[in-house]
């Protein structure tokens, strides 16, 4: 069976997102395992700080952490990553760059090992960066007609734009329209929310209900305008890769 997935807005290592991190490692063994790969391009300053939050979070979740420091595809090859991601019960892509995400970890050793791991029963989440990168596509929502980078696919119907409580101040309905794309949902998700689902439905194993949770709301971006998820949204799960 496998594990949850969260797409998290914001607020990944933080207090207030402590509440989701323990759902998802519940009956799960105690092992987080972190990967800040989209901050790499930030520097060893934004990927140590990363690994900070990260182990403040696992200390108050009675969990070890365990950091997977990838930060090009040669790193993302290495046979280590597959002990070292082994017995996850929760397996985090935290902030940064989405495109960087997608472009290091997309049909490395590293990923393979990750959805092993998921098949298996862990958890994954992605926070801003990490949720982008976990969908089919990532596109540019700043300047959207410039295209995108291919994601990870797991999610392979979804595009998410994360912070979205926070950009949607200074960008109009009408200039979401660009990322509209037949087959695909445009999902925004508010900062210190997720849109979470334990599994799929009754009628087929790809169809996931994903339902929102935290302190804002999760959005579908249709045609010029964006409507509240108030219940379940299905949305396209690889479970088989």
């Amino acid at each position: 069976m496998s594990g949850k997935i969260a797409l998290v807005g914001s607020g990944e290592y933080l207090p207030g997102m402590g509440e989701l991190e323990s759902w998802l490692l519940e009956d799960r063994p105690r092992t987080y395992v972190q990967i800040a790969t989209a901050a790499a391009p930030e520097g060893e300053r934004s990927i140590a700080r990363w690994h900070e939050l990260g182990e403040e979070a696992a200390q108050r979740l009675d969990a070890q952490q365990v950091v997977i420091d990838i930060r090009n595809r040669t790193d993302a090859d290495n046979p280590k990553i597959v002990e070292a991601i082994a017995g996850a019960g929760l397996i985090y892509l935290s902030g940064g760059n989405p495109n960087f995400l997608a472009h290091t970890l997309r049909e490395t050793l590293a990923w393979k090992s990750i959805l092993e791991q998921w098949r298996a029963g862990a958890s994954i989440a992605g926070c801003s960066a990490g949720a982008m990168a976990l969908c089919g596509y990532v596109p540019n929502f700043r300047h959207p007609k410039e295209g995108g980078e291919s994601g990870l696919g797991l999610v392979f119907n979804a595009r998410v734009i994360p912070h979205f409580d926070r950009y949607s101040r200074f960008i109009p309905d009408f200039a979401l329209k660009p990322l509209l794309t037949d087959g695909q949902q445009i999902i925004g998700i508010d900062e210190n929310t997720a849109l979470t689902s334990s599994g799929p439905g009754e009628n087929h194993a790809r169809e996931w209900a994903f339902r929102s949770v935290g302190q804002g709301s999760s959005w579908r971006i249709e045609a010029d305008r964006k409507h509240r998820i108030n219940g379940a949204i299905q949305l396209l799960v690889d479970t088989h890769g």
